[in-house]
C-alpha cells in the first residue's frame, strides 16, 4: 500500500471531524463565490443603466456582507474541526509508532542511534500533522474553490471557461516534474535531520568524555559538516520552490488575462458582441479567484512532498517485523536452565558462541568469566531471549524457551546491569517501575534487603527523592543498589548479575555481597564478573574463551587445575596488592 493510501486510512479513523471540517469548508467556499454574482447584478441592473435605487442596492450589499461574515464563521469551524481531526490522527500515529518500537527486537536498537529513532516519533510525525492540517485544508479549499469558479465561469461564458480549463493539465504536468526533484531533496533533508538529532543526543550523553578529552571543536566541526549538508539540500529545495511556485502561477495569470483581453476585444470588434460591465467585472473577479487557489496548491507541493517523505519514514518503522507483547502469564518456574549445544552469531556466520552445553540447577549460582569478547554477555542475551540461538536449544525446566512468548519467560527473570538505567521519576518508582503489584511496602523491603538504606539515608526525601534522566545526580553505588532492589522486588526465579559490582566502591560491594547471599536462596543466579573475588562461593564457574567453555568447576577446583582461571585470579590478586 502506498504512503498516500496509508495516510488516508489513518485519516478515516477520525473521519467525522475531518468530514465536518470539509463540509463547513464547502459551504464557506460557495458562500464566498456568490459575491461576484451579487456585484454583477448590482452593476448591470442599477449602476450601468443609470437606474440607481438605494434600497435594493442596500439590501444586496447587506446580503454581500452577510455572506462574507458567514464565510468567515464557516472557515473558523472548518479550521477547528480539521485541527481536531489532524491532532487525533497524529496522536494515534505516534501511539502506534511508540508502541511498535517496543515490540522490535533488540538488534534494531543495537544498529541505530537513539536520536534517529526519536526523529521518527517526533519530527516525522509532526511533519505529518502539517499534512493533515495545512496541506489538507489548503488543497480542499483550493479544489473546491477551483470547481466553484469553473462552474461560475461556465455560467458567465462557456467559451472562455473552456480556455481556462487548459491550466489544469499544465498544473498537473508541473506537479509531476516538481515531485521528481523535490522528493529526492526531501529524502536527504529528512535523513540529515535524523542524523543531526542522533549526534545531538550522542553529544549530550557523552558530554563528560567530550570535555574531558577536549573534543569540543572536533564535535562542533563534525556537526557543522552535517548541518551544512542539510542546509545545502534545503537551499536546493528553496531554489526549486522559488523558481516554480509563485513565478509559474504569475506567468499563467498574465497569459490568461492576455487571452481574456484578446477574446473580448475581438468579439466586440468583429461580431459587435460586447459583454456587460457586470459580466466583465465578475469574469475578472473569478479569474483572480481562480489563480489564488492555484497558487495555494502550488505552494503546498513542497509541504506535501515533505509530509509524504516523513510518512514513508514513519511507515518504514511500522512495517518492521515486531512481536506482539504477550499478556500470557505462567506459574513461577523452578529455574533449571540447560544450554544444549548452543551456537550463536550476531551477523551471518560470525559465531560468538560455539557449541555451548551446560546446566544450572535450581538455586545454583553459575559464574561466567573470561576476557572481553569471550561471549559472557551473549549467553545472557540468549537466556533473556533478546536474541535466539543460531543452532541448538535452551531449556528452562525442560521447556524450549523459543516455544514461549518472550514476555512470558521474562516474567520470572531479573537482571542487574553493569551500568544500571534509571528512569525519570523517584527512587520508589524506579524500583517498582510503576507496576501495581509492587507495593510501597515491597519497595521498602527490597531496598532494605540489599542494604540500600545505608547508602540512601542521606537523601532528603528518602525513597521519594526525585530521579532525573539516567539518575545522573546519584552515585554509581546508589544507582546500582536501586537496580538491585528493582530485581529483588520482582522476585525472579532466575537472577542475572551482569558485572553488577564492577562500578562500585569497596564499601558498597560489601553491602551487595551480603545481599547477594540472601538473593540467591531459591533462585538460579548467573553472575558475569570481572572481579573474581566476588564469585568465590559460586557453585560452578564457566571460563569462556572466544565463545567456547575452556574450563568449568568451583573456585578451588579451578585454582588447583592451574589453568586460565588460575592465571586470571593470580593476575588480579597481584594488581590488587601491588
Amino acid at each position: 500500500m502506498s504512503t498516500g493510501k496509508r495516510l488516508i486510512k489513518y485519516a478515516m479513523y477520525y473521519k467525522r471531524p475531518i468530514f465536518l471540517g470539509l463540509f463547513f469548508l464547502t459551504i464557506a467556499v460557495f458562500a464566498d463565490l456568490a459575491g461576484p454574482f451579487i456585484a454583477k447584478y448590482i452593476i448591470d441592473e442599477y449602476m450601468v443603466v443609470g437606474n440607481i435605487e438605494i434600497k435594493p442596492i442596500a439590501w444586496l450589499l447587506c446580503l454581500y456582507l452577510l455572506l462574507a461574515i458567514a464565510t468567515a464563521i464557516l472557515r473558523y469551524f472548518m479550521y477547528i474541526y480539521l485541527q481536531i481531526g489532524a491532532n487525533r490522527v497524529i496522536q494515534k500515529l505516534r501511539q502506534d509508532v511508540f508502541g511498535h518500537i517496543h515490540t522490535l527486537p533488540i538488534q534494531y536498537f543495537d544498529q541505530r542511534p537513539a536520536g534517529k529513532i526519536v526523529a521518527r516519533v517526533t519530527n516525522d510525525t509532526e511533519a505529518l500533522r502539517n499534512l493533515y492540517v495545512q496541506v489538507l485544508s489548503n488543497f480542499a479549499t483550493s479544489f473546491i474553490s477551483i470547481a466553484g469558479v469553473y462552474i461560475a465561469l461556465f455560467i458567465l461564458n462557456w467559451k472562455m471557461a473552456m480556455i481556462a480549463l487548459l491550466m489544469i493539465p499544465l498544473i498537473y504536468v508541473w506537479m509531476i516534474l516538481y515531485r521528481k526533484y523535490a522528493s529526492q531533496y526531501n529524502k536527504v533533508i529528512r535523513k540529515k535531520i535524523a542524523d543531526i538529532n542522533a549526534m545531538i543526543n550522542e553529544s549530550i550523553q557523552g558530554m563528560t568524555i567530550i570535555q574531558a578529552f577536549r573534543r569540543e571543536k572536533q564535535m562542533t566541526k563534525e556537526f557543522d559538516e552535517m548541518n551544512d549538508e542539510h542546509y545545502a539540500y534545503g537551499r536546493k529545495l528553496l531554489l526549486l520552490d522559488s523558481a516554480t511556485s509563485f513565478n509559474l502561477v504569475n506567468t499563467l495569470r498574465l497569459i490568461m488575462f492576455m487571452i481574456f483581453i484578446f477574446y473580448f476585444g475581438t468579439q466586440s470588434l468583429s461580431l459587435g458582441e460586447v459583454a456587460s460591465a457586470g459580466t466583465l467585472y465578475a469574469f475578472v473577479d473569478y479569474l483572480t479567484r481562480l489563480f489564488n487557489p492555484i497558487t495555494n496548491v502550488v505552494n503546498q507541493f513542497s509541504q506535501l512532498e515533505r509530509s509524504l517523505v516523513a510518512g514513508k519514514r514513519v511507515f518504514d518503522v511500522l512495517d518492521l517485523n515486531g512481536e506482539v507483547v504477550s499478556e500470557e502469564t505462567m506459574p513461577r518456574y523452578d529455574g533449571h536452565v540447560l544450554f544444549d549445544d548452543v551456537t550463536f552469531a550476531y551477523k551471518d556466520d560470525e559465531y560468538v558462541l560455539k557449541h555451548l552445553s551446560f546446566e544450572a540447577k535450581r538455586g545454583e549460582t553459575v559464574a561466567l568469566v573470561g576476557h572481553t569478547g569471550s561471549g559472557k554477555s551473549s549467553i545472557m542475551n540468549l537466556l533473556f531471549r533478546f536474541y535466539d540461538p543460531s543452532k541448538g536449544k535452551i531449556y528452562i525446566d525442560g521447556i524450549d524457551i523459543t516455544t514461549l512468548p518472550r514476555q512470558t519467560i521474562r516474567q520470572h527473570m531479573g537482571i542487574v546491569l553493569q551500568d544500571p538505567y534509571l528512569f525519570t521519576g523517584t527512587i520508589a518508582s524506579n524500583v517498582s517501575l510503576n507496576d501495581p503489584k509492587i507495593t510501597r511496602e515491597k519497595v521498602e523491603k527490597a531496598l532494605e534487603a540489599v542494604g540500600a538504606e545505608r547508602v540512601l539515608k542521606n537523601l532528603e526525601k528518602g525513597i521519594d527523592e526525585p530521579v532525573i534522566e539516567k539518575g545522573s545526580t546519584l552515585s554509581s553505588g546508589q544507582r546500582q543498589l536501586i537496580s538491585f532492589a528493582r530485581a529483588l522486588a520482582f522476585d525472579p526465579a532466575i537472577l542475572i548479575l551482569d558485572e553488577a559490582t564492577s562500578n562500585i566502591d569497596t564499601e558498597t560491594e560489601e553491602i551487595i555481597q551480603h545481599a547477594m547471599d540472601v538473593l540467591k536462596q531459591g533462585r538460579t543466579t548467573f553472575i558475569i564478573a570481572h572481579r573474581l573475588s566476588t564469585i568465590k562461593n559460586a557453585d560452578r564457574i564457566l571460563v569462556l574463551e572466544q565463545g567456547v567453555i575452556k574450563e568449568q568447576g568451583t573456585h578451588d577446583e579451578l585454582l588447583a587445575h592451574g589453568g586460565i582461571y588460575a592465571q586470571m585470579y593470580q593476575m588480579q590478586a597481584q594488581s590488587l596488592y601491588a
